[in-house]
C-alpha cells in the first residue's frame, strides 16, 4: 500500500504509451511542472505493471490502445497497485473505448490533443482527488 505523501510533495506519475515519441514529450511536460514527477516510463503491458508494483505512482497515465489491451491493463495496474488513479489518454473518443476504460476503473479519460495546460490539469484534478482519498 502507498505511504502518504508528504504535504508538498509532488504527485508520482507513471506513463504508458506504445509510442517512444509521446512518451518523452510528455516526460518533459509532466517533469516540467514542480508539483509532478515521473517515475517511469512503460512501451508495454508487461513493463507498466512491473513499474507500478515497484513505484506505487499516484497517477497513470495509460493509452486505451496499449498492447495488452488499456482496460486490461488499467485493472491489473488497479489489483497490483490500489492506491494508484489510472487516467486514460487516447486518440479515441468513442462511446465504447471511453466506457471501456471507465468500467476497467480509471479515474479521467483524456483525448489526445488537449493543451498540455489540460492535460496537466486532469492529471492535478485526478491527483487532488487522490489525496482527499487518503
Amino acid at each position: 500500500m502507498t505511504a502518504v505523501r508528504p504535504a508538498g510533495s509532488p504527485l508520482s506519475v507513471l506513463l504508458c504509451d506504445d509510442n517512444d515519441m509521446l512518451l518523452d514529450i510528455l516526460r518533459e511536460v509532466v517533469d516540467a511542472q514542480p508539483d509532478l514527477h515521473v517515475v517511469g516510463t512503460a512501451s508495454d503491458a508487461e513493463r507498466a505493471v512491473q513499474l507500478a508494483l515497484r513505484h506505487e505512482p499516484d497517477l497513470v497515465v495509460l493509452d486505451v490502445r496499449f498492447p495488452g489491451g488499456g482496460p486490461n491493463v488499467a485493472r491489473e495496474i488497479a489489483r497490483c497497485s490500489p492506491d494508484s488513479r489510472v487516467v486514460a489518454f487516447s486518440a479515441y473518443s468513442d462511446k465504447s473505448s471511453v466506457e471501456g476504460m471507465m468500467r476497467a476503473g480509471v479515474s479521467a479519460y483524456v483525448v489526445k490533443g488537449v493543451t498540455n495546460r489540460e492535460f496537466l490539469g486532469a492529471l492535478r484534478r485526478v491527483g487532488q482527488v487522490s489525496d482527499d482519498v487518503r
